[in-house]
């Protein structure tokens, strides 16, 4: 074999040998599981946008979004069947004061998005305490109750209403007159109710002496957390970065979610203007620029109140006497 012939040879070989190994140095992306608590919605804007943009895959995930089920994503996420959830704050609290292995690691909403609602025209509901004997309609949540309850009587009233489950669409409730009033989500429920022409009115929770919650987070567990360390921080700093992403293009960001959705969102409509009130109202982004982080003082506010209520359990259903150590109950260690 001429000599320059056999160098092309041997170099070839190191080049084949070289490349394989480059190859065999690259990790297959690190499976992520999150369940969703609902169906499609801009709460959500943030995974999907990640997952569309690559940033999930530039961080060395293979993220997998699981749909709704009548199991809550917590229960889940607890359970290993799901290493991250969309939750509430509420659910979280609850679930891990139950003994749940349940832990908060990034708040979608800097704020609460929920609303006492009634239908607007009333000349008899003014302020919370006119809700005294009126029915309610609720969702089956003890949360609730205590929530309605301590409403009205900051406002001056007893506290005592009628209530009842809902069986049917919360605002056909109202239109038809079987209830006087109930709860909505104004950034997605509430949105949709003002393109629909809907009279409503409602009461912000913390202008009637309800601590601030940020109603929307995502959820893992210490088990997870502890196992995956790395995963869980660079599926968290990706998830931020996509919701960082929907924030400064919101039009993009809303139709990567109708077309991630698998044609759970056609509303493009609401859509567009549930993100635009999410922003406009800084909730995704508070009006100091903080984004995902978990408040603590709200997390201890929020915590006392389900204390004081007796809503928080434990593992035996015996309600909490006194505060666990909520800083416990939520990590922002995985933001930076």
């Amino acid at each position: 074999m001429p000599l320059l012939t056999r160098r092309q040879t041997i170099l070839a070989a190191i080049a084949t040998s070289l490349a394989g190994r480059t190859a065999f140095a690259q990790p297959a992306p690190a499976k992520v599981r999150i369940a969703l608590d609902w169906t499609p919605n801009t709460n959500h804007i943030g995974i999907y946008v990640a997952k569309a943009k690559g940033f999930y895959a530039a961080a060395g995930l293979d993220v997998e979004i699981l749909p709704f089920t009548d199991t809550s994503a917590g229960t889940l996420v607890s359970n290993g069947v799901a290493d991250f959830g969309i939750s509430s704050e509420i659910e979280a609290l609850t679930q891990r004061a139950g003994g749940g292995d349940v832990k908060m690691v990034y708040g979608v909403v800097q704020t609460e998005t929920a609303r006492l609602i009634f239908k607007g025209g009333r000349d008899d509901i003014k302020s919370p305490r006119d809700l005294d004997g009126k029915t309610y309609g609720g969702f089956g949540g003890t949360w609730e109750s205590a929530l309605v309850s301590a409403m009205i009587r900051n406002d001056g009233g007893k506290g005592d209403v009628k209530t009842v489950t809902l069986g049917t669409s919360a605002y056909e409730a109202l239109d038809n007159g079987s209830i006087d009033f109930t709860l909505e989500i104004y950034t997605w429920e509430g949105i949709a109710a003002e393109l629909e022409n809907r009279k409503i009115s409602r009461f912000h929770y913390s202008d009637y002496g309800i601590p601030d919650e940020q109603t929307t987070v995502i959820v893992s567990s210490d088990a997870y957390l502890s196992a995956s360390r790395e995963h869980a921080r660079a599926f968290i700093q990706a998830t931020r970065q996509g919701y960082v992403y929907s924030i400064d293009h919101p039009d993009e960001a809303c139709d990567l979610l109708i077309s991630g959705s698998n044609g759970a969102l056609m509303n493009a409509e609401l859509v567009k203007a549930s993100q635009k009130a999410l922003i406009e109202g800084h909730f995704l982004r508070s009006e100091a620029g903080v984004i995902g982080t978990l408040d603590p003082a709200k997390a201890d506010a929020i915590g006392g109140f389900l204390i004081e209520n007796e809503i928080l359990v434990d593992a035996n259903g015996v309600a909490l006497k006194e505060k666990p150590d909520f800083s416990t109950y939520y990590t922002n260690e995985f933001l930076g």
